[in-house]
């Protein structure tokens, strides 16, 4: 056990000599690290409903712990999601590229996902971060007709030797992706094919279709009863806006005393 033990320390060094000589040479390695003294590998809603459904493939049970402790131990290196796709390296005995395909949600599923949840999402914010009602909680996480895929949607592709369905670095990538989602839920549709904001437009949809319907009943409605307050009668309109006559101003007489002092001037 002591050799195994000195072998391992061994192969990680030379692992980070090898990642060393790499990033002088302008290569991109960034490390995907869980949170530090963690008990759970992920913290927010998608990220652990990513895992938990994980934890739902038994052909890989055996496999799947070897993962978790590799990703933990800093091995997963540049994991990046697309469309369908999700690739990383991984760091063992040597460097090896690993990818994972994953089919994209049939749009008959994703339509049935996006009526299940109709309404029940109140914006974008909300969705990312998980701030979601049990219903929307239970329908997109749903083993078989959730948002996730099942191991058939699933393919593999490792340059290492082991010749496993999943090998313990296809598992380290696979926990990875859960640990991205926490910082990047928006992926997890990326990765799906799929449009979260649909999500979103159903419940625009319902409530601009309210306020429409909801427009005819209020031409009969009692006002002051529907808003609380007392309304009072309104005059009828006017018509016609009649013109004032403007009124002369009388004119201004002398007073005897400025009369009689304009006569003696003129005496003078």
């Amino acid at each position: 056990m002591w050799w195994s033990y000195q072998d391992a320390a061994e192969a990680k060094e030379r692992m980070q000599r090898e990642i060393a000589k790499r990033v002088k040479r302008g290569e991109k390695f960034e490390a995907l690290v869980p949170a530090a003294g963690k008990k759970h590998l992920c913290t927010t809603f998608w990220g652990k409903a990513w895992c938990s459904h994980l934890e739902t493939y038994q052909e890989y049970e055996s496999r799947l712990p070897r993962g978790r402790s590799y990703l933990r131990q800093g091995n997963v290196y540049n994991l990046e999601i697309e469309p369908g796709k999700v690739f990383a390296v991984v760091a063992g005995s040597e460097l090896y590229e690993t990818q994972v395909f994953i089919q994209p949600l049939k749009p008959s599923k994703w339509q049935d996902i996006v009526e299940r949840c109709e309404g029940q999402v109140g914006s974008m914010l909300d969705l990312l971060a998980g701030r979601l009602g049990d219903g929307v909680m239970s329908v997109l996480s749903d083993a078989e007709q959730g948002l996730f895929p099942k191991t058939k949607e699933i393919r593999f592709d490792c340059s290492c030797p082991d010749h496993a369905d999943m090998c313990k670095h296809v598992s380290a990538v696979l926990y990875g992706v859960g640990v991205l989602l926490d910082t990047k839920p928006e992926l997890l549709f990326t990765l799906r094919g799929v449009d979260g904001a649909d999500l979103l437009a159903k419940a625009k949809d319902a409530a601009v279709t309210g306020v429409t319907e909801n427009t005819g009943e209020l031409a009969g409605a009692d006002l002051s009863a529907l808003f609380g307050i007392e309304l009072g009668e309104i005059a009828e309109p006017v018509t016609e806006v009649k013109k004032v006559p403007k009124v002369k101003k009388p004119a201004k007489t002398k007073t005897p005393e400025k009369a009689s002092k304009r006569s003696r001037s003129r005496g003078a």
